[in-house]
């Protein structure tokens, strides 16, 4: 077997960076406006060629099953996590290429074959977002009670991930005798390229952090101030240190880069105020509040506008020195890195490249691709 190359992942880069949600119908903006990203196969080749071109780290989609409604019924499209990872693969030739999994809707030795395929296919480059499954529309779609006591939730997703890394690492059949599964004589063949394929987990519950503190590389949360970011890695890094582990802290972030600040700021105001849909994030909001305990009631009450934005990201709006001095401010806080996501994330991406990568690449924190 082929040695794979290091994971992107781990790299000396102070600052990763990543796209988000481009499988995704309107991407991470909760708008109406025409040119919102249109997540066709043909635009999702465009846009991991540029961005592996450019040296970004990963692609992250999320996993979605049934869309939020409003008049664009926004993620009501969406690509399939495991094939579109597959698709991307096959067409760069560096960058992290992760599949976001849901706990709840996908057994472990189907999805434990399925992403050591993808990891021999990619010459290893998957990397793995383990999701509890938190949407209760999605549940009704599987047929499936969504657990009203958020520890199951957590509970079925650690005896999936365990399975799953048993999978991966065992060659000869098992016998799993678990809660939520069982299997005779068991094994997955092949194993995955890489010794350990990186692992992110979006958590903010106390379940949720414990459990990524056991299992992920990455905890993936969201960052409202530069304040709160710091107090979260903090926190973070005592957690990991309690149980010997190292984890990072990553965000996303909402990209609106213009040479003025002005231009920038009166775009954001025309798609994500003047032609919001608002039906459909009061929906999202609705539901993260019910059920994903991913934000705080105080932040989804806070931050409507950030959720008509880009899903409750963080706000890189301005110029190019505006984007990097925040991001830089960012990296201070001890954040490993920061997912980016455009109105067309495409059209808007070679102007970020041009004018955004140089400045950090300037300051330190990225090296040149």
């Amino acid at each position: 077997m082929i040695t794979p190359p290091p994971s992107p992942m781990f790299n000396d880069n102070k600052l990763k960076l990543g796209i988000f949600s481009a499988n995704c119908s309107s991407g991470m903006a909760v708008t109406k406006v025409s040119e919102r990203w249109d997540n066709s196969w043909a635009n999702n080749i465009d846009l991991v060629r540029q961005c592996d071109d450019a040296g970004l780290e990963f692609m992250l989609p999320i996993a979605r099953w049934i869309g939020y409604g409003g008049e664009t019924d926004f993620h009501g499209n969406v690509l399939e996590t495991i094939t579109w990872a597959a698709g991307l693969a096959a067409h760069s030739k560096r960058i992290q290429v992760f599949a976001t999994v849901h706990t709840a809707f996908n057994h472990p030795i189907v999805t434990a074959k399925q992403l050591a395929t993808l990891d021999q296919l990619s010459n290893g480059r998957l990397g793995l977002n383990v999701v509890a499954g938190w949407n209760k529309p999605e549940y009704d779609a599987f047929g499936v009670d969504l657990p009203s006591n958020h520890s199951d939730r957590y509970a079925m997703a650690q005896e999936w991930f365990d399975y799953v890394q048993k999978l991966w690492r065992e060659d000869k059949p098992f016998d799993w005798q678990g809660n939520f599964y069982k299997g005779k004589g068991v094994y997955s063949l092949p194993h995955p390229a890489q010794s350990s394929v990186p692992v992110l987990n979006a958590a903010a519950s106390e379940e949720g952090r414990a459990f990524a503190m056991r299992n992920a590389d990455f905890l993936f949360t969201p960052v409202f101030d530069f304040d709160q970011a710091s107090e979260t890695v903090d926190d973070i890094n005592i957690r990991a240190k309690a149980v010997g582990r190292n984890v990072n802290v990553l965000t996303f972030s909402t990209v609106v880069c213009r040479s003025t600040q002005a231009e920038a700021e009166e775009y954001l105001d025309y798609y994500a105020n003047q032609h919001a849909d608002w039906e459909a994030v009061d929906n999202l909001m609705t539901l993260q509040g019910l059920h994903a305990q991913s934000f705080t009631k105080e932040a989804l009450a806070a931050f409507r506008d950030r959720f008509a934005a880009g899903h409750g990201g963080f706000p890189l709006v301005g110029t190019p020195d505006h984007i990097a001095d925040q991001l830089e401010k960012m990296s201070a806080t001890g954040v490993a890195g920061t997912t980016l996501a455009f109105v067309d994330y495409a059209r808007e991406f070679p102007y970020f490249r041009q004018e955004v990568l140089p400045r950090l690449e300037a300051r330190g924190l990225r090296a040149p691709a």
